[in-house]
């Protein structure tokens, strides 16, 4: 399968760690996406894949959805995890915090519309780039 988790992220367990702190963005986004909440897609949390840990992802669809702080706003380990899922047919949905924690309705609503889409790898709207609703 593609997509195995590093023997480093195994063995300190790093995605647990996250489950049990996670920001107060990702905790509002969570509560909205578990439990197959939204039009029924799974969701997991803190998902490991290869080097990184997906703060969202709905493997079903391939959709990936990362609630991001300032210190994301030019980091090139960000660059590099996405070209991987991209060439893997994921699609990213990059937000930042403030976005999910003052405007979650237009949030939910974009990853509807990405889950929903017929290539839900490929047409989704400019919020990738963006980082904004």
């Amino acid at each position: 399968m593609r997509g195995q988790t590093s023997p480093f992220i195994k063995k300190c367990k790093i995605q647990r760690q996250l489950r049990k702190r996670p920001t107060d963005a990702e905790n509002k986004l969570w509560q909205h996406l578990r439990l197959r909440q939204l039009n029924g897609h799974k969701f997991r949390r803190q998902h490991p894949y290869y080097n990184a840990v997906l703060d969202f992802v709905c493997l079903e669809r391939k959709l990936v959805v990362e609630v991001d702080g300032s210190q994301h706003s030019v980091a090139v380990s960000d660059e590099i995890r996405d070209a991987r899922l991209l060439q893997d047919g994921f699609t990213i949905l990059r937000f930042w915090n403030n976005d999910v924690l003052t405007r979650c309705d237009d949030v939910l609503r974009c990853i509807c519309a990405a889950l929903e889409s017929e290539n839900a790898a490929t047409d989704v709207p400019d919020h990738t780039e963006s980082r904004s609703v």
